[in-house]
């Protein structure tokens, strides 16, 4: 699944909370993505899994991750 991508490092010079909140928004973000991504990959049928080459095993794999799961 492709997830946004978050920045290799929060700037040092934004005071702590602000990097916290900005450390936290981002997680959020990505686990949303991820929530997405899982429920779109959910209503794919066989045909549009055969074109993106996953099988049946795969998806369900990847269904029984949690959303904090990368």
């Amino acid at each position: 699944m492709a997830a946004r991508s978050m920045p290799a490092a929060i700037p040092a010079s934004l005071p702590p909370l602000s990097r916290l909140l900005v450390t936290v928004g981002l997680t959020l973000a990505a686990w949303e993505t991820r929530l997405r991504g899982r429920h779109a990959l959910a209503r794919l049928d066989d045909h549009l899994l055969r074109d993106i080459g996953m099988t049946h095993d795969c998806r369900a794999d990847e269904l029984r991750r949690h959303f904090w799961q990368d």
